[in-house]
């Protein structure tokens, strides 16, 4: 098996910077992780971005006995009807097993900063005949869904790639229903056993620290998975 800490062909697509960017919420450091960007957010360094090269790894053999995705997908609690978006949703992985689970009625809306992984992500749709999926080309700081009409946003593994995580968590609550989810899976940075580079990882507190500034309540963590976190969050009522 190959250790999963060789992240593939990573990419520079966060180091891109917005003009408007305000100086006190992030900082540049020459010093720094040679897997983070040198950009940090709360103490935290942001993650280079996996490019659209190494999607094979997205869907290697052994990552449902690694990341036990099944599980996964039973602890979101998905309805029929409900409206779900994947931020940095690759190559479809998690989008075509949560679209039968909202079928007929709901859709799942599979939205990447890549072009070249949207092009994947419709390819495996139209292989497997699931036609509730809708490819978003999103920005760095915008995944471009609508507003006030998402259940649960999903992201696996990418918020700590943000480049502008700030900006990018307002646009997502924006677009979550009253009461809607937001639910980070990412690999758990207090577990030093977990073969993920450090950069990679993000503890519980610290994800709870970066989403306090946002319009959104934490409801719960679970540990039901080997090496990941799934943390959830609720959009605050009135906001």
């Amino acid at each position: 098996m190959k250790p999963l800490w060789l992240l593939p062909a990573l990419i520079p697509i966060a180091w891109l910077a917005s003009a408007a960017e305000p100086v006190s919420r992030y900082e540049l450091r020459s010093q720094h992780d040679p897997n983070g960007i040198g950009k940090f957010y709360m103490g935290r360094e942001i993650a280079y971005v996996m490019g659209h090269e190494a999607a094979d790894w997205l869907e290697r053999r052994e990552r449902e006995e690694e990341e036990r995705t099944e599980l996964l997908i039973q602890s979101l609690k998905v309805r029929p009807g409900d409206m779900i978006a994947d931020i940095g949703a690759g190559t479809g992985y998690h989008v075509r097993r949560l679209a039968p689970k909202v079928a007929p009625k709901g859709r799942v809306y599979g939205v990447d900063i890549q072009p070249e992984m949207l092009t994947l992500l419709s390819n495996k749709m139209a292989e497997l005949n699931i036609t509730n999926v809708v490819p978003v080309l999103g920005t760095i700081e915008d995944p471009k869904l609508p507003a006030a009409a998402v259940d649960l946003v999903l992201m696996v593994d990418v918020y700590h790639e943000f480049s502008h995580p700030f900006e990018m968590m307002q646009a997502i609550c924006r677009s979550l229903k009253p009461n809607g989810r937001v639910v980070f899976v990412e690999f758990r940075a207090e577990d030093p056993k977990v073969p993920i580079k450090q950069v990679h990882k993000m503890s519980e507190t610290q994800v709870k620290k970066e989403m306090a500034v946002q319009p959104l309540e934490w409801v719960e963590t679970l540990n039901v998975l080997p090496w990941q976190h799934i943390i959830v969050f609720k959009k605050k009522a009135g906001s």
